[in-house]
């Protein structure tokens, strides 16, 4: 992709400093006092454009993930999707005085939500171990044992994010079990993403409402997916979707 720096810096035209504004004595041609502030207006004009395009740049920088292992039902996000529930997560922290995030099987959104605030606590818990780069912030995580979990990861998360790795419900059976091991007693959050065709065992068994955005993956598949909470968002994630 061209680089939106070589536009938008072709926009800056150069100060004209008309020839009577230059000074000039024995020694070396000065500048007047208004031809001074006319190029301290054009390079404080330079150095703004510059730190945004900087900035745009890394906002629309994609994390790098290691590659997808279909064989483990691994799909990334794409960078929309990534972006904007890690975004959702963090405005869900600063209803905390100590947050904390439980990411269930949802590698991409815990890399997000390190890119957007490094500091941040938050937990992955996965069944590969390629993610054992994250170091004490990674635990090894089996769906078909679901409270194989190390103690100290007992009810200790107001935030908990999962997104159970197959479409049934013996699945999110078992995952639903993970997350009342993590969540912590009292106020707490829980975003659900999967399929489509999970909304009604979504409901039954976590009490979740379906929201308007709609999450979409780096690899197109063909089941439609969605997002689910058991808090109402407002006006964000486009508001809990009507019963028809």
């Amino acid at each position: 992709m061209e680089s939106k720096a070589s536009h938008s810096a072709g926009h800056l035209e150069e100060p004209i400093i008309p020839q009577n504004d230059i000074i000039e004595d024995d020694d070396a041609p000065m500048l007047s006092t208004y031809a001074i502030e006319a190029l301290k207006e054009f390079l404080a004009e330079q150095n703004h454009s510059t730190t945004q395009e900087s900035s745009a740049e890394v906002e629309e920088e994609e994390v790098a993930l290691v590659t997808e292992d279909w064989r483990l039902s691994q799909f990334w996000y794409d960078r929309e999707t990534a972006d904007t529930v890690a975004k959702e997560v963090l405005t869900l922290c600063h209803s905390f005085d100590s947050p904390s995030v439980a990411c269930v099987a949802c590698p991409t959104l815990y890399a997000y939500l390190k890119k957007i605030n490094s500091g941040v606590p938050a937990q992955l818990l996965e069944y590969d171990k390629r993610f054992e780069q994250y170091g004490s912030e990674f635990t090894f995580y089996d769906y078909n044992q679901p409270e194989d979990i190390p103690a100290s990861l007992n009810h200790s998360f107001p935030i908990v994010v999962a997104d159970p790795p197959y479409l049934s419900k013996e699945c999110l059976e078992k995952v639903t079990q993970t997350i009342s091991f993590l969540l912590r007693p009292g106020k707490s959050f829980l975003l659900l993403l999967t399929g489509e065709v999970q909304k009604d065992n979504a409901a039954a068994l976590l009490g979740l409402h379906p929201c308007g955005f709609r999450p979409q993956h780096s690899s197109k598949l063909g089941n439609e997916f969605r997002l689910f909470t058991n808090y109402d968002p407002g006006t964000r994630l486009g508001g809990w979707e009507q019963e028809q």
